[in-house]
């Protein structure tokens, strides 16, 4: 690779660390310009996953203090990520080229719509949430009343709910298969049946991105030694290095960017990138 392919790559994994820790979707920073160099679909998406690796690493250890309140609640939740993670890396080694060019820009544009309208769908779905919710406290209030206290039952952690294992599993299937945009799926989900503010859930969302990360960059490294998969080590490294500096030291520059502009940062590279895969 040329080396000013290289230094780009290292300066958008910078960013898109950064990005990932406050905000999810960084991938779609890095993703395009592999795609602009004229990698396939497939092997963008592999040497991606393995690089923006580093990111959710740095990201997820500047927060380990928040994870560790949290760890005895999050085991249900790790597990389905990483059962889906691995199903959807696999899904992608199966999947024939030719179908990845017709699905990586769909994905694209799934993931532009997440990041475009991140607070529309979560707005919508919290406010389904508080309906039902409000439903539930009038009905567990009546019957507190006449149950006694000795069978009363103790609250469990949001973050055992059916519904959000069940939501994150999902999620983690399009992690493992696109990576790009997926803590935004996960800030929304997490939000919206923890009833918890993004910034009290952050530190669970990098975590399960660095989970889901972890898993599909295991298959795909697995699958390079003994299939002979392709994966672009050099860009892979470029990647990795501006990706681990930006998801731990840039994540306090990232949370001090306005919204807009990081959105606007992320909407503009990846509306490039899918002007390039289509025309």
């Amino acid at each position: 690779m040329e080396p000013l392919s290289l230094i780009v790559l290292l300066v958008m994994g910078t960013l898109a660390g950064a990005i990932n820790a406050a905000v999810g979707s960084g991938s779609l920073l890095t993703l395009p310009v592999l795609l602009a160099l004229g990698m396939p679909p497939g092997v963008a998406v592999r040497t991606n996953t393995v690089g923006i690796l580093f990111s959710t690493i740095g990201s997820t250890y500047g927060y380990r203090r928040e994870i560790a309140r949290e760890k005895g609640n999050l085991g249900p939740l790790v597990t389905v990520t990483v059962v889906g993670a691995t199903l959807g890396a696999l899904l992608l080694l199966v999947s024939p080229s030719g179908a990845l060019d017709l699905v990586v820009p769909i994905l694209i544009v799934v993931a532009l719509v997440m990041v475009v309208f991140q607070k529309r769908f979560t707005a919508a779905l919290r406010a389904g949430r508080d309906r039902r919710a409000a439903r539930r406290e009038t009905s567990a209030r009546a019957d507190e009343e006449e149950a006694a206290p000795q069978d009363r039952v103790v609250s469990r952690s949001p973050y055992r709910s059916p519904a959000l294992v069940g939501s994150i599993g999902a999620a983690s299937v399009y992690g493992g298969y696109f990576t790009a945009a997926q803590g935004v799926l996960y800030l929304g989900i997490l939000g919206t049946f923890t009833g918890r503010t993004m910034g009290s859930v952050n530190s669970v969302k990098n975590l399960l991105s660095l989970v889901v990360n972890l898993a599909a960059a295991t298959v795909y490294v697995i699958a390079h030694f003994v299939l002979g998969v392709e994966i672009v080590w050099l860009a892979t490294a470029a990647i990795a290095v501006g990706a681990l500096l930006g998801g731990y030291f840039g994540a306090h520059l990232a949370k001090r960017m306005p919204e807009w502009l990081l959105r606007g940062i992320i909407v503009v590279v990846a509306l490039v990138a899918l002007v390039r895969q289509v025309v």
